[in-house]
């Protein structure tokens, strides 16, 4: 079941990768961000979705290996999906768009949640 959720991450992140280039193109800027608020946002995007993914998945797939229901493993990944989703739609919303905060929090929290509740499921695991 992890590896369905790997997947469409792969996906989201080749997805970004593509939205970081496109930007790049744009701005004709080849390394940095040129100091293009656009670039900065998507070059952002991109890498923290590289910096949270990862250990978000490794936490879920442990969960898995230890016998969580799959109910368990459906609900972290889809969390960690639409949280990854909805956080560059709020990273690159403008400031006071009403899709900032509620795509940026939800990005946020719901990543933070599914790494909080991944890393207490298996603590208690192992107790």
């Amino acid at each position: 079941m992890t590896a369905f959720y790997a997947a469409l991450l792969g996906l989201v992140f080749t997805g970004l990768s593509f939205w970081v280039v496109k930007a790049r193109a744009h701005h004709k800027v080849a390394m940095g961000d040129g100091g293009q608020f656009s670039l900065i946002v998507r070059i952002r995007s991109h890498a923290n979705f590289a910096e949270y993914v990862p250990l978000g998945l490794i936490l879920i797939a442990f969960n898995e290996m230890a016998g969580l229901d799959s109910w368990g493993i459906h609900a972290l990944g889809a969390v960690l999906v639409l949280a990854r989703i909805a956080h560059p739609i709020g990273m690159a919303a403008s400031e006071g768009s009403p899709l900032q905060k509620p795509f940026r929090g939800f990005g946020v929290l719901g990543t933070w949640g599914v790494i909080l509740t991944s890393s207490l499921l298996v603590l208690a695991g192992l107790l």
